[in-house]
C-alpha cells in the first residue's frame, strides 16, 4: 500500500506520470512551523503531515504488518531574500510577490518524508530538495493580467511553473519537478533505495 499524504493534484499528477500506484489520505496536522531555516521547516512539515497520517492508519488498523506500506508527505515553500512566501491572502498579496520574484531569483525547496513499514520494521526517511528559479522582469500590466487568471491565489509564492507564468521563467538550477511541488527524481531514488516493491511495481 503506497499512501500520498497530500491533496495537491499536482503531486497526485507526478506520481502518476513515475508510474506510482497510490491512494490519498490528507493531512490534518498543524502547519505552524517552530523551525527557522528554510530547509528545517519544510522537512518539519512534511514529517508532521506523514505522522499524522500514519498515526491514523495505525488506529484504523490499516498499517500492513505482513507487507508493505509507504506513506510519502510532502511540504513545498518558495524563499526570497529569506522570506517565506506562502499561498496569498488576496490579490493584492499575490501582487506584492510576483513584484518581488520579477526580475530576480529566488529559492523553491521541498521536504520529503517517507514513512516505510516492510514486515512490521518502521522506517523513516527525510530529505529536502532545492531548486533555484530565475524570473524575467514583469510589468505591472503583466502581473496584473497574471493575477486575473486566478491561477496564483492557491500557490506558494503566487504562481505556478506549469501554467500561465511558465512564460516568465528565465531559468532553473535544480529539478524541474520539485519547483511543481515534488521532486519525483529524488524521490523515486529514494524510494529504491528502501526497496519498497509496492511502489516500484509498475515504475
Amino acid at each position: 500500500m503506497v499512501i500520498l499524504a497530500s491533496g495537491s493534484p499536482r503531486r497526485r499528477e507526478l506520481l502518476t506520470q513515475a508510474g506510482i500506484a497510490f491512494e490519498v489520505i490528507t493531512s490534518d496536522a498543524d502547519e505552524t512551523p517552530t523551525k527557522t531555516v528554510p530547509a528545517e521547516i519544510v522537512m518539519e512539515l512534511s514529517k508532521r503531515k506523514g505522522e499524522d497520517v500514519y498515526e491514523r492508519l495505525e488506529r484504523e488498523g490499516r498499517i500492513d504488518k505482513a507487507g508493505e506500506t509507504l506513506i510519502i508527505s510532502a511540504d513545498t515553500l518558495v524563499f526570497f531574500k529569506d522570506e517565506r512566501l506562502g499561498k496569498p491572502k488576496d490579490k493584492a498579496d499575490a501582487f506584492r510577490m510576483i513584484k518581488e520574484l520579477s526580475g530576480d531569483v529566488h529559492d523553491v525547496i521541498t521536504g520529503v518524508t517517507l514513512a516505510y513499514v516492510n514486515q512490521g520494521q518502521k522506517k523513516q526517511v527525510r530529505f529536502f530538495e532545492k531548486t533555484e528559479v530565475s524570473v524575467y522582469d514583469l510589468t505591472d500590466e503583466e502581473i496584473e493580467a497574471y493575477i486575473a487568471t486566478g491561477e496564483p491565489m492557491d500557490k506558494a509564492g503566487a504562481y505556478a511553473i506549469q501554467g500561465f507564468f511558465g512564460k516568465y521563467i528565465k531559468g532553473i538550477n535544480g529539478e524541474y519537478a520539485n519547483v511543481v511541488g515534488l521532486p519525483i527524481a529524488r524521490l523515486y531514488h529514494e524510494i529504491k533505495k528502501l526497496g519498497c516493491k509496492e511502489a516500484l511495481g509498475r515504475a
